[in-house]
């Protein structure tokens, strides 16, 4: 979200302006223009990623890796995970080739220092110690402790491929906003189970394709699950944004307080312990992990780390194929409509949907026969949208190995695991 809608010089913000901010910025309408991706990754040994990285080796690592130009953001996770964000993208091409390039010079430097990428949704190992020692963490864990253990194991342990579409049209239609907010959240379960790919936890089999995703339905559903699917986005999502918890609130010295059972609106309303400000809000919007998140663009954050070298390749294109062209858009919608009556009344991802992508991946019928849908009309659309034959060629190879066999890439993942497997 640009910050200079939020800027302010610290003033208490009201309820109606909040509302009005939220209602305006969530939704950026208009023609699907732009694409981006967050690719995740875990950050092991290159000869022995089986054993913890000491800390101070990755601090080392990463003061060298800031001295690379980068097209993409390059940040880093409170367990030493490493986050390439790409800027947002003309084309899906565009996209690929930028992120591709930055990830090549990662990698280039990370070996000489005698480390890897993995490309895993959960660390099948252990969970290091955070590395990151900021306000913002420690308030986070602190508010996380109090629903569970999971939080402490998704901040530390697991990584993701998170895809950044526009939001789409105003007007209704197969590239209306309306239309790709329903789509993502039904279709989200359907990309849950193609790539599931982390079955592994501490060593051993934990039950679930995706670790990773049965992890973030654990958490506080007010700041994870998505709002009610039937109701008008904007409206919704702002009334979400507004009502959910308080994770932190900021102070310029000393620890954050982390507040019990106060949402954003009963702060504004309370003022207490001081009045939130318009960059309090934009700050609380950052804290909201939905599996689609609306931030002007749709951010889909629901897809586990891949393996390969361009393994991250297949659900970018795959995703943007059966959102941004319009005939796969259609298609794509009519296939996993039907998915909702097992979805049920529960949001994603706690539904029945999300469950049975997690743990079971496309072993699911329902799921496989809507993957196979998409996935065929994905491959239709790719030369449309200018995919080079190695992107339409690695999408391929994905779909013949896995989706039309009823397979995910947790399925090639045997316990105990050896950094061989990874690979694969």
């Amino acid at each position: 979200m640009p910050s200079d809608v939020f800027s302010d010089d610290g003033s208490a913000i009201g309820e109606d302006e909040a509302e009005h901010l939220v209602h305006g910025i969530c939704f950026k309408t208009g023609p699907p223009r732009t694409v981006g991706v967050e690719l995740e990754w875990l950050v092991h040994d290159l000869r022995s990623p089986e054993r913890p990285v000491p800390a101070h080796r990755l601090r080392e690592a990463f003061d060298g890796l800031r001295t690379l130009r980068l097209t993409s953001s390059l940040t880093f996770e409170p367990g030493g995970q490493l986050e390439l964000s790409s800027q947002p993208a003309a084309s899906l091409m565009e996209c690929v080739t930028s992120t591709a390039a930055d990830l090549d010079a990662v990698r280039g430097a990370l070996r000489t220092a005698g480390l890897r990428l993995t490309g895993l949704g959960q660390d099948p190992w252990h969970t290091p110690h955070r590395m990151l020692r900021e306000p913002r963490y420690d308030a986070m864990e602190t508010y996380l402790d109090r629903i569970g253990p999971a939080g402490r194991a998704m901040m530390r342990t697991t990584a993701s491929i998170q895809v950044c579409l526009d939001a789409g049209h105003e007007e209704p239609g197969p590239l209306g906003y309306g239309r790709r907010w329903q789509l993502a959240h039904l279709l989200g379960a359907v990309l849950v189970a193609a790539f599931a790919n982390s079955p592994l936890r501490n060593g051993g089999r934990t039950g679930w394709r995706s670790t990773r995703q049965a992890m973030w339905a654990q958490l506080d559903p007010a700041r994870t699950a998505a709002p009610p699917a039937r109701r008008e986005p904007r409206g919704a999502w702002t009334a979400h944004a507004l009502d959910a918890p308080v994770m932190c609130i900021r102070a310029a010295k000393g620890p954050w307080a982390v507040p019990e059972g106060l949402s954003f609106r009963d702060w504004i309303r309370s003022g207490l312990p001081r009045p939130p400000s318009r960059s309090d809000l934009a700050y609380h919007l950052t804290t909201l992990f939905p599996p689609v998140r609306p931030r002007g663009h749709l951010e889909l954050r629901m897809i586990d780390a891949q393996r390969g070298a361009d393994g991250w390749m297949v659900p970018l294109a795959v995703t943007t194929a059966l959102f941004d062209d319009p005939e796969a858009s259609e298609t794509a919608y009519r296939t996993v409509k039907a998915l909702a009556e097992t979805a049920g009344a529960l949001p994603a991802p706690r539904n029945q949907l999300w469950v049975n992508a997690a743990r079971h991946g496309l072993a699911d019928p329902e799921l496989h026969a809507a993957a196979t849908a998409c996935f065929a009309v994905a491959q239709e659309a790719l030369p449309r949208l200018g995919a080079t034959p190695a992107v339409r060629e690695a999408v391929a190879a994905f779909n013949d190995r896995y989706v039309l066999r009823g397979r995910c890439p947790a399925d090639d993942l045997r316990a105990p695991v050896t950094g061989k497997d990874l690979l694969s």
